[in-house]
């Protein structure tokens, strides 16, 4: 694959000076009780979740200047490495921890953890905004263009739909270590364990593959609902077997690239560092105003309350199975099993 080495944006100062009037507005959930907050907290992982907790991180520095947050977002599988070795204190991740390779690793060095939902995301396809000819693709159309066969063959658009043109078809997408590439190519591809095609411009960065897909007419790329939105003069993002990524089709699960985020927060990182109780807080305190402003999906009340208490009542290990399906049939009832 081609790795694309361009800059990383930060996260936008908009977003974060909106947040600091939303925030203030309504009070300010947290604030008083991190006041005065000190320490050094490493968070790594997705950089689908990276916007939130970089907002998170941002604002609650302003309220506690002597907190120093830094926050990567090298990928999912990068981040629980990192994790399971305890040398972050939070890991954000845009897939399930995996139950067979990466919990192991996380009990041989002594790391407990607890799993926090804290929001939905849909994959976004899109395309150039002067793409003139493709509104929708079907799942099978996708595995036509990212399965390990069409790897030197299927390289025109002409070739995923007769009715599209005969140009050159521009692959976008992340990296290997990323969760959102796992849970595409599980999806999509239909398996987590064998790499899609390799001939395509990769990176960890959405930020990147945004401005890849902006600048590249013939180009189709996927990420995060977040990179789609904060981009929508720039890109055009296409219905994925009839269905647009929105707020309401990726609540309902309705849009097939729909998923959950978390975080995954150390308990020895509670017990010894400060900082990371209040932080957390803070986090969880003002969950739908990050995410909103993030541009992500809120999760359900009911949802959002049992992944509170996840925190609140310090439930270790993950709700998931070994095949990354939650116990009991869906998240929420997997959460209040686990309690």
């Amino acid at each position: 694959m081609n790795r694309i080495a361009w800059f990383r944006l930060p996260v936008a100062a908009g977003l974060l000076l909106a947040l600091t009037f939303v925030i203030a507005a309504c009070g300010g959930s947290g604030a008083s009780e991190s006041e005065g907050v000190s320490g050094n907290i490493s968070i790594e992982g997705s950089s689908t979740v990276q916007p939130i907790t970089q907002a998170a991180a941002e604002l609650f520095r302003e309220q506690n200047p002597e907190a120093r947050i830094e926050v990567g977002g090298a990928g999912t599988s990068d981040g629980f490495e990192a994790f399971c070795k305890g040398e972050t204190q939070i890991s954000d991740a845009s897939r399930p921890i995996d139950v067979a390779e990466e919990v192991p690793v996380c009990e041989e060095n002594g790391v407990e953890f607890i799993e926090i939902p804290i929001a939905y995301d849909g994959i976004s396809v899109v395309v150039n905004e002067q793409n003139d000819w493709a509104t929708d693709v079907t799942s099978e159309e996708l595995k036509t263009m990212w399965e390990p066969a069409a790897e030197g063959k299927v390289n025109r658009w002409n070739q995923v739909r007769s009715s599209w043109p005969d140009r050159p078809l521009d692959l976008y997408g992340p990296g290997t270590e990323s969760g959102t590439y796992e849970f595409f190519n599980e999806t999509i591809v239909g398996n987590e364990e064998e790499a899609n095609r390799s001939d395509y411009e990769a990176s960890e960065d959405d930020n990147v593959l945004v401005q890849g897909v902006a600048g590249d007419v013939n180009a189709l790329g996927y990420f995060g609902y977040s990179y789609y939105e904060n981009n929508t003069d720039k890109l055009n993002v296409l219905a994925v077997d009839g269905v647009k990524p929105t707020p309401d089709s990726i609540r309902s699960g309705e849009y097939v690239l729909s998923r959950p985020l978390f975080i995954y927060v150390s308990t020895d990182a509670l017990k010894k560092n400060k900082a990371v109780e209040p932080f957390v807080d803070f986090y969880l305190d003002n969950l739908d105003k990050l995410v909103l402003a993030a541009k992500y999906v809120t999760m359900p009340n009911s949802l959002e309350k049992e992944a509170y208490e996840q925190f609140e009542d310090r439930t270790t290990g993950t709700v998931f199975n070994a095949d990354g399906k939650p116990k009991g049939g869906d998240l929420e009832t997997a959460l209040k099993q686990s309690q």
